[in-house]
């Protein structure tokens, strides 16, 4: 069976071709046949293409960009063409899995791509209208190129679904849950179920024994906490603002804070809302970036609010670990994943270093070294420590399976 996964985010995209022999999947992801990626952060009207094969075969390219849905056909054109061509015919692909952000309360598992579903898709663009959006371009499109093949969406908040109502209800007024279905739905599911099952291979133990805390620390930052292989508690809400600092967006704010600015200073809704999504965060209060990189460098250079930013972070995921633990009432392990959390020993060590009153130690040699799939805990500690490469593409390729072979 060959699987097609389209990832497409606010500013990127990336695509993979997995290729699934037989009836048992791998337990360790296998190396994509072809992979592409799509950016154009920094671009207007064009976007910055990159194709690898498992050939090792390689494609750059600068391409017009005006539309996700010409991105991604260009995209899909490498497939089939050129140097880094690894089919034949559009036939070859049984199925393209999709990552939808935002499913609502409808959507808790891969589901076929019908007119019904992308309605929803649309309807629910109000609650996710960076991702939602660009998610469903990309499903169009490749239905274009596709029309043989299955469609699957796999949603991000899928996995938050058994969330209890006691962590998934805000305490407004109930009419705001009941009528307008304002509820923590949590995001980054995708990532946090795979680093879940990733972590119980790891550790050799069955999922449903282990109390995890999963950190996927990227640009955007969530922490999930994980009992019987469920999430029971996660730190983004209604949107992907709530929660942890991160790269650009806020995190978790006084409400009357935002009170405020509407009322004295006159901010409409729409300057709030790319405050809070653009220029808040690592790179609001350094004044600098929301890269962490960057942060570090200017820290190096002496720069006063750079250090603030980072320690605003950390003392932030110190507290959220904290209320997930307690959510827990304990813990067998700690995985960091994302960009910061796979790559970033300082953040991973300064994090960790609040619970040594638990019995958690770090060995920081192994630390320091930044490994991926991991433990890096000292032998002697308490409570394991993960560093896990999340693997999203490779989470979707198996739904699809799941959800096409097995029924």
């Amino acid at each position: 069976m060959k699987i097609l996964v389209l990832n497409s985010g606010s500013s990127s995209q990336k695509s993979c071709l997995y290729e699934i022999v037989g009836d048992q999947l791998s337990e360790h992801p296998p190396k994509p046949v072809w992979q592409a990626s799509v950016d154009w952060t920094h671009h207007q009207g064009f976007a910055e293409l990159e194709v690898k094969t498992a050939e090792n075969a390689v494609f750059k390219e600068k391409i017009q960009a005006d539309s996700y849905a010409s991105a991604t056909e260009r995209v899909l054109q490498t497939l089939l063409e050129g140097e880094t061509q690894v089919i034949k015919a559009v036939k070859e692909i049984d199925a393209v899995g999709h990552r939808v952000v935002h499913g609502g309360q409808e959507y808790n598992q891969a589901t076929l791509v019908t007119e019904e579903v992308k309605a929803a898709i649309r309807r629910l663009a109000s609650f996710a209208p960076i991702h939602n959006p660009a998610n469903l371009e990309g499903i169009e499109a490749t239905e274009k190129v596709f029309p043989e093949a299955a469609q699957v969406a796999v949603f991000d908040t899928g996995f938050h679904s058994h969330i209890p109502l006691s962590a998934a209800v805000y305490p407004g007024p109930y009419v705001w849950y009941e009528k307008e279905g304002i509820r923590r739905y949590g995001f980054h599911g995708i990532s946090h179920q795979y680093c879940s099952q990733r972590a119980a291979q790891l550790l050799g133990k069955d999922l449903n024994s282990l109390r995890l805390i999963t950190c996927h620390l990227g640009n955007g930052c969530s922490l999930t906490a994980i009992r019987d292989g469920k999430s029971i508690d996660t730190t983004m809400g209604f949107t992907p603002l709530d929660g942890l600092m991160m790269g650009t967006r806020s995190g978790s704010l006084d409400p009357g804070i935002l009170i405020y600015l509407l009322r004295k200073q006159g901010i409409d809704a729409d300057k709030l809302d790319d405050i809070l999504n653009y220029d808040s965060g690592l790179k609001g209060i350094s004044g600098i970036s929301g890269d962490m990189r960057a942060i570090q460098t200017a820290i190096g250079e002496g720069n006063t609010r750079a250090q603030l930013a980072f320690d605003m972070y950390i003392h932030r995921l110190r507290s959220h670990i904290g209320s997930m633990l307690a959510v827990l009432g304990g813990l067998d392990a700690i995985v960091f994943t994302g960009g910061i959390g796979e790559n970033h020993s300082l953040t991973r060590s300064a994090a960790c270093e609040a619970f040594g009153f638990l019995g958690l130690k770090l060995d920081e040699t192994k630390n320091q070294a930044s490994p991926k799939d991991q433990d890096i805990a000292a032998v002697d500690s308490s409570i394991r420590v993960l560093v896990i490469q999340t693997q999203e593409d490779w989470a979707i390729a198996q739904e699809c399976w799941h959800l096409l072979y097995k029924s």
